[in-house]
């Protein structure tokens, strides 16, 4: 091993007691000790992290990582701001080519690709034609950047999800570079991003925002976390997933609350989970609430770099350097964690998770019982006694427990849509009648990095479509099915299997290579489908082998949304409804009639063993990553500007010079207190990023398709949100628009609320900008856990165009809060035991918040007086939670990229 190495095992040898802290904590004080400086990195943050406290303290650490590692939905934002910044430095006389990233970028396309096509095997092609159609502005930035940035890397569409790609190639575990042997770690900014914990990387999701700061050499700061020992025990018994075990670990750590604290995995566990399944379970992090989920590094570790090609020199370097390093897993540990949470994956049942968020889960066995309880409370319907208990089997052969009938309007010349109750449906096509009612499964997608990425799942997915053809089963008419592989490593071992030909007979053809479902990109139900769930009003589901189940993310129309494996995707697919006992009631009848169950046409762990010793191979890796950054004809073909300078096209509707740097003061103007500010919305809890943040399709009559009518754009090329987070004239019309947002101080569901002095209900963007005028301070008020969900800097960076000075809530997640704080907006808490509610708020009140221009510390706690209509006035008290002087100092300057501007102006 040559080079210079930052040496844990010489802390030791000088009776510091490395052997007691957690392997993660380990990693964060190497690095800083490698990145020292007596400046940004002191001795105060060694010694928080030498001394490390399991109970946890309120001291910041910094984190310089290796890489940063980002999607294209974040990435060309991000990219924007970059080319903005060079403008900037450029209008002043200075060199903009000296804006590069500090350390190495890897940008894969990812995001854009869009499930248009289905069921066939052009779908593909097509999608792809689509893709670029939508998105062709989008790639000429990026491939202008690559060439215009060092140390900036483009993989370009159709190659994988990042996090699969960074699983399989790009993540090196141990990194030579200037002469330093040290671990490989990264920030992304996909919330995601901890799935390479899973090979023991340490890295976590950031926002966009934080992400520049770190691209550019800014330390990630954050306060010392507190460490969860997560110990698992015993193996998984045949037929269950590590789907089933990551659905078990997302109930148990929300349930116990673990957001902003690390976990680390041990335990005999350990030994049976290989690193795929390991990665399936970290890349769930954001689900369970923590920044990482960790592995060590181990036995497993080093034969999944040999299985996915890393050449064996990197191979040998990342055992020497970790055993020599005390960065080696034996099992024999003796660690100190703030708290030990126990599992035992013998005990593991099926499940799924659903319908709105990733911790509900429910044992596949009791789905059919709990159905009608779920339409209850999350969707306040309730059947008819003769309708409570359909049978699916019935209801497939055109059942209706009609309790009158009356006709619509036709929209398509080819269907006639028959509403048979308020919970069903009668479709009649030219070639085919069959009824949709309340629990139907309109989506089933095999997509997502969490899944995709994990052979054994994958290829057990593949042998189930194989069985249930050879039983004569098809998948329902109305399930809009898809195939999204994380990489063509996917496509590559599941035709060497032999099983795609089953897949492709249930209609699960690949549709594309990216995340397409579990982030909104389902793309439209088929108009009969789409046209049957609006009129009947009925609540559909979708299963989808993704991480994400947020209200109104997988599709606008579809309300319930379940996690599974995907080999029960396959399974609903074909059963055609959520409300099924698996276990129990068959999955469908064979041409002959018998009833053909699930155990029927599930594969034993030999036969998935087997496939994978069959099918996986170094070849598949080695061709898919050697051509990785050369792109296919299309993107080759893509023609794009040169130069150190980008030629922004006033025209745009996606990319647009980003205002937060034009015309930046050298000095940044005094912070003030906020005076008679009125309250934008008024949110309860768990309002997620996708609440807040533009996602997914958007329609005409929304600010943003007005914005795009009003320059010439087809409805049918609005494309989504996130393809336009390069143009913040779309993405702030579109911040708050969620069709399922529920603002107190609104009668209407959706992105609405009151102008207040004058009492007129709007759209956000409308009295925001209203208010704008008006010259009036914006708050916020929220319940607990404000911003849960994916790392979305434009939650952020919406809620600022929109004016917004702070947010009062019960509790941040720690992604959204950092990047409040990184655009400008002070994140307050209500003190402990106080919300909204008890203070007796109720959002029609004017705000002053005293406190912020005096003498500014991390966590100080300030003071807001609420007057009411009547001049009645509500006094409180509210916490800061800018958590350090660094935060302090990004704030005063308006946020993190106009504090690393003037910074470098100033040098």
């Amino acid at each position: 091993m040559n080079g210079k190495i930052a040496s844990l095992a010489k802390l030791q040898q000088e009776g510091k007691d490395i052997g007691r802290l957690p392997f993660s904590i380990r990693i964060l004080l190497e690095n800083v000790i490698r990145n020292h400086d007596g400046f940004g990195i002191t001795d105060e943050h060694l010694d928080t992290l030498v001394n490390w406290a399991p109970e946890g303290t309120d001291n910041e650490i910094p984190f310089k990582p290796a890489r940063v590692l980002m999607q294209d939905f974040t990435g060309v934002p991000a990219v924007v701001d970059l080319a903005s910044i060079r403008a900037e430095v450029v209008r002043r006389g200075k060199d903009g080519s000296r804006i590069n990233p500090a350390i190495p970028v890897d940008l894969v396309v990812d995001h854009s690709v869009q499930v248009d096509f289905f069921g066939t095997d052009y779908a593909y092609a097509k999608n792809v034609v689509y893709e670029y159609e939508r998105n062709k502005e989008r790639y000429q930035l990026l491939k202008w950047a690559q060439q215009a940035f060092d140390n900036f890397t483009v993989v370009p569409p159709g190659m994988g999800i990042c996090h699969q790609v960074n699983l399989e190639y790009l993540a090196k575990t141990v990194i030579e570079r200037d002469g330093w042997v040290f671990p490989d770690s990264l920030v992304g900014t996909d919330s995601h991003t901890p799935m390479v914990n899973g090979i023991g990387v340490m890295a976590w999701g950031v926002g966009g925002i934080e992400a520049e700061a770190a691209l550019l050499g800014q330390p990630v700061y954050f306060t010392c976390p507190q460490v969860i020992g997560l110990e698992l025990t015993g193996k998984l018994r045949e037929g269950i997933t590590a789907t089933d075990l990551v659905l078990a670990i997302t109930e148990q750590l929300r349930k116990y609350g673990v957001v902003g604290k690390f976990v680390e995995v041990f335990g005999d566990g350990l030994d049976h989970l290989s690193v795929p399944d390991r990665a399936t379970i970290s890349n769930m992090s954001p689900e369970f609430g923590c920044t990482v989920t960790y592995f060590p590094i181990d036995n497993q570790t080093l034969e999944y770099m040999r299985r996915t090609n890393r050449p064996e020199e990197l191979v040998k370097l990342v055992e020497e350097y970790c055993k020599a390093n005390l960065l080696w897993r034996t099992g024999d540990e003796q660690i100190s964690y703030s708290d030990v949470l126990r599992i035992d994956c013998g005990a593991i049942q099926p499940a799924v998770a659903g319908p709105k968020r990733p911790q509900d889960r429910i044992l596949v066995k009791d789905v059919h019982d709990h159905f009608s309880d779920l339409l209850a409370r999350e969707f306040q319907r309730m059947y008819t006694p003769e309708g409570k208990r359909r049978d699916s089997a019935w209801l497939s052969e055109g059942g209706s427990g009609t309790t009158f009938t009356y006709e619509v309007q036709k929209q398509h010349d080819d269907v006639a849509v028959e509403l048979d109750s308020l919970q069903s449906v009668r479709i009649k096509l030219p070639n085919q009648e069959y009824v949709l009612s309340d629990g139907a499964i309109t989506i089933a997608a095999i997509t997502s990095c969490t899944n995709t990425s994990n052979p054994s799942v994958m290829l057990g997915a593949g042998l189930v479509a194989k069985k249930a053809v050879a039983r004569g089963l098809t998948t329902k008419p109305w399930v809009k099915t898809s195939l999204a592989p994380g990489s063509k490593v996917v496509t590559s071992y599941l035709e060497r299997a032999g099983l795609m030909p089953g897949l492709e007979a249930l209609r699960f053809h690949t549709v594309g290579y990216g995340c397409t479902s579990c982030i909104g990109n389902s793309g439209p139900l088929p108009p009969p489908i789409a046209e049957a769930v609006e009129k009947g009003k009925l609540v559909v589901a979708s299963v989808l082998s993704g991480n994400r189940n947020f209200e109104a993310r997988v599709h606008p129309q579809v309300k319930m949304n379940f996690l599974a494996s995907p080999m029960l995707v396959v399974a609903y697919a074909i059963a055609g409804r959520i409300d099924i006992n698996l276990f129990a009631d068959p999955l469908g009848y064979d041409p002959n009639g018998e009833a053909v169950y699930l155990r029927d046409i599930w594969p034993s762990q030999q036969e998935i063993n087997d496939a994978m010793n069959n099918a996986l191979s170094t070849v598949d890796f080695e061709n898919a990553y050697g051509v990785i950054f050369d792109g296919d004809q299309q993107w080759q073909d893509l023609q794009s500007s040169s130069g150190q300078s980008y030629q922004w096209n006033n025209g745009s509707t996606y990319i647009k010079e980003a205002s937060f740097f034009k015309d930046l003061p050298d000095v940044a103007p005094p912070v003030t207190d906020i005076a008679d500010a009125r309250v934008l919305l008024m949110l309860g809890d768990s309002v997620t990023t996708d609440h807040i943040s533009p996602a997914g399709s958007f329609k005409s009559d929304t600010a943003a398709g007005r914005y795009l009518l009003d320059r010439g754009i087809d409805p049918k090329m609005f494309n989504s949100y996130g393809s336009r987070r390069g143009n913040e004239e779309v993405m702030v019309r579109g911040t708050f628009a969620n069709v399922r947002i529920r603002n107190k101080i609104s009668s209407k569901e959706g992105g609405f609320t009151t102008h207040i002095p004058s009492g007129s209900q709007m759209p956000v963007y409308d009295a925001a900008m209203r208010y704008a005028g008006e010259q009036t301070p914006l708050i916020i008020l929220a319940g607990k856990e404000y911003g849960s969900g994916s790392s979305r800097d434009w939650a952020a960076k919406g809620t600022n165009l929109l004016g917004v000075k702070a947010i009062i809530a019960e509790s941040y997640e720690r992604i959204h809060r950092s990047n409040l704080v990184g655009m400008g907006i002070i994140p307050l808490e209500y003190l402990p035991g106080e919300n909204a509610g008890s203070l007796g708020l109720t959002g029609y009140e004017t705000y002053t918040i005293n406190g912020i221009a005096d003498s500014p510390s991390p966590n100080k706690v300030l003071t807001v007086v609420a007057k009411g209509e009547g001049g009645s006035e509500i006094s409180f008290q509210v916490q800061s939670r800018l958590d350090s002087e660094i935060e302090i100092a990004y704030y005063e300057n308006g946020g993190i990229l106009q504090y690393v501007l003037r910074d470098f102006l100033k040098k």
